[in-house]
């Protein structure tokens, strides 16, 4: 199994359309079974999709409408392998854009949920936060599994810190914590501070897939300053892949990251194969 997870910053990114068909390339490439992405927007006042061009889309929440350029739609015209899909809307991008969350994968999806993981539920502000999971069932496994997706915010945020969302978090994923579950995302908490966020998801038994890895690198996804991270000037290991037992990756590499694959978002990837 292998599984990628990538903040892809969609259309905040100069020549947007090609960075789109490079990380088209690079899926097709290196058949990830699963792909979960984080700030996957539309533009606002877009058209719909008809439907008939939403045949491997799975409505997670009833009410949402798929539109043109939707970005995980535009990258799905240009992966080679058909993928079945899901996309929610948390809040407000950069004025314009509905940001959401989308998950693809190789195998039909089951079963798919959306949950409020903020206690604020205001579309207009980017607090606001959400995870999103499906259900299905990998090739040559015989049990179903899950795959859950998030974007989280600070440690230190004055009005939604991290450590109540993770809560919320903990509380919504008990139905689901009887299946092998995947959680993966942005998680705007880094490794290597301590007694903050990533300490606490560890301090509550989730195994992180790069910590246990037999082969991997330096783990680093963000590089430079970005948007909420206006100061930075380190690498930072922000983005994860946790599951809720004890699994070993054969490895958890960076991609996406100049070296391995292209640059196509202020975030770098992480590819995990199981």
């Amino acid at each position: 199994m292998k599984i990628l997870t990538l903040n892809v910053h969609a259309w905040a990114e100069e020549d947007q359309r090609n960075k789109i068909s490079q990380l088209a390339e690079f899926i097709n490439t290196h058949q990830f079974d699963i792909i979960s992405m984080q700030e996957v927007n539309q533009p606002i006042h877009e058209s719909a999709l008809p439907q008939e061009e939403l045949q491997t889309y799975v409505a997670t929440e009833a009410d949402v409408t798929i539109k043109k350029d939707n970005y995980a739609h535009v990258l799905l015209q240009q992966l080679t392998e058909t993928y079945y899909w899901t996309w929610i809307p948390t809040h407000i991008g950069f004025r314009t854009y509905d940001e959401g969350l989308a998950i693809l994968s190789r195998t039909p999806i089951t079963r798919s949920f959306s949950e409020y993981v903020s206690h604020m539920r205001d579309y207009n502000n980017y607090r606001t936060r959400k995870i999103v999971g499906i259900e299905t069932s990998l090739q040559g496994e015989s049990t179903s599994t899950w795959f859950v997706n998030g974007h989280y915010n600070w440690w230190d945020d004055a009005q939604e810190p991290f450590k109540g969302q993770w809560d919320l978090t903990e509380r919504v994923l008990v139905p689901y914590m009887h299946q092998p579950l995947y959680l993966m995302g942005d998680f705007n908490n880094v490794a290597e501070i301590r007694g903050q966020g990533y300490d606490y998801m560890m301090e509550h038994g989730w195994n992180d897939l790069y910590t246990t890895a037999r082969q991997k690198d330096d783990g680093a996804t963000v590089v430079k300053a970005i948007a909420g991270w206006a100061n930075n000037e380190q690498p930072l290991r922000i983005d994860y892949i946790f599951s809720n037992r004890p699994v070993q990756a054969q490895t958890s590499n960076v991609v996406l990251n100049g070296t391995n694959g292209p640059v196509v978002s202020d975030h770098f990837g992480v590819a995990v194969e199981i």
